[in-house]
């Protein structure tokens, strides 16, 4: 065999990993939260039915803010309509330069269940949360953002997993999309369902989980403070604290009836930020755990970190493809550089109907917490085209901002965008 037989060798190989590995993936994470919903979930009430509980510890409602004052009336009133018999608010105003702290403090002379802490500067969520768990008198803790509203039974659900297991250290809720005023929003309503709930499901089947979600998520403080809390210098401390968890054998479990409604952006500008910010932040986990990673007792989180590790092989492989298929209108290139053309033919075809596919299950699936759910279908013939590009990009360019970030320098908040319809309302 030839150099130039084995380059085409090579060539081929990459084509069919590029183009068969997120097929794998879809059918992977399909089968996974298929079983876990005919297992775990089918059986289960409604989400407005929790389970009656052998005991009801104490639970603090933690709400880290940071320029919310447009929002945090309805999230502190969702938290007080909370039915759960034995629960205190803590809302941490982090540096806010408009009338959060002013807000809340008004809501705490009113409710006394409120408590309010507040921070002269912007100090970062992972630093107000961990104020917040260190001045909590209970064993457990509901973490939301300023901005969520959190569905009156959504901490039963939560604590149901703490008190029947001693070795749960969180459990991350179902968020649910509010912002659907543009085609963003309306598509992102259809990838919380098929990308994050139906990986969730499907990762507690196989294993551990990637991340909880930051935005609601329960965690038991004997195992938070083991692990040493949220790091301060990570851009996404719900998978920094996922991963040290996990690592450190605190099982984490997904709650599908903890719902969750919140805001998410709607603009490419603020998608990409925050897609960057999930890319970054991953990748910023990664390094920091990859000498511990591969030890033998660790090795029921080597699948997380493998999919992961090769979904990075595959932007930059999809890159390099991206390179020569350009080169070529300007240069000649060798047989065994030749790329196949862009345009999608019948692979793109059955990636396409395989996206489909995924989104009609996914939704299936969480139709029963959401009722018109399936009216949000339509919009998902555009999800390969919008969100494909945004991830592969944001993993491309997430890598040397994580590689090349000052060490230890901390993490702060950054107001996101919020929806367009939420910002005229709040003009």
């Amino acid at each position: 065999m030839t150099i130039i037989d084995s380059l085409a060798y090579v060539r081929g190989g990459l084509f069919a990993f590029l183009f068969f590995y997120p097929l794998f993936m879809a059918y992977l994470w399909m089968i996974g939260a298929v079983y876990y919903y005919w297992r775990r979930e089918r059986a289960q009430g409604t989400y407005e039915n929790p389970p009656e509980l052998p005991s009801y510890p104490g639970v603090s409602l933690v709400v880290p803010c940071h320029n919310e004052g447009d929002n945090v009336r309805e999230t502190i009133a969702a938290l007080l309509a909370q039915v759960y018999p034995n629960f205190e608010i803590i809302a941490v105003n982090d540096g806010s330069k408009d009338d959060t702290g002013a807000i809340l403090d008004e809501l705490a002379t009113l409710h006394p269940q409120l408590r309010v802490l507040h921070f002269a500067q912007n100090q970062g969520k992972a630093m107000g949360l961990r104020m917040a768990a260190l001045t909590s008198p209970h064993e457990f803790l509901m973490c939301i953002d300023g901005d969520a509203l959190l569905e009156p039974h959504a901490t039963t659900w939560v604590m149901s997993h703490f008190v029947h297991g001693a070795r749960v250290g969180a459990v991350t809720g179902n968020p649910r999309i509010r912002t659907r005023s543009t085609l963003l929003g309306k598509v992102q309503v259809g990838e919380f369902s098929a990308i994050i709930g139906m990986i969730k499901r499907a990762q507690r089947v196989y294993g551990r989980i990637f991340t909880v979600s930051g935005v609601v998520s329960g965690f038991r403080k004997k195992a938070l403070h083991q692990v040493g809390f949220w790091s301060l210098d990570k851009v996404t401390e719900d998978i920094d604290i996922s991963w040290k968890l996990q690592l450190n054998y605190w099982d984490i479990r997904f709650e599908p009836n903890a719902l969750c409604w919140i805001l998410m952006p709607e603009t490419l500008s603020g998608l990409w930020k925050q897609r960057l910010r999930w890319a970054q932040g991953g990748y910023e986990v990664l390094f920091a755990n990859l000498n511990e990673i591969f030890h033998w007792k660790k090795r029921r989180m080597w699948p997380v970190a493998a999919e992961f590790a090769i979904s990075i092989v595959w932007s930059y492989s999809m890159l390099a493809v991206a390179v020569l298929w350009a080169s070529s209108y300007f240069m000649p290139l060798p047989e065994y550089l030749e790329p196949p053309s862009m345009i999608p033919h019948w692979p793109g075809v059955v990636l396409g109907l395989t996206c489909l596919l995924q989104f009609a299950v996914s939704l299936t699936i969480d139709s029963r917490y959401e009722k018109g759910l399936g009216r949000t279908y339509y919009w998902m013939i555009w999800y390969p085209l919008a969100f494909w590009l945004i991830s592969l990009t944001t993993s491309i360019v997430g890598l040397p901002r994580a590689l090349f970030k000052k060490r230890g320098r901390r993490a702060l908040w950054i107001s996101p965008d919020r929806g367009v319809a939420e910002r005229e309302g709040a003009s």
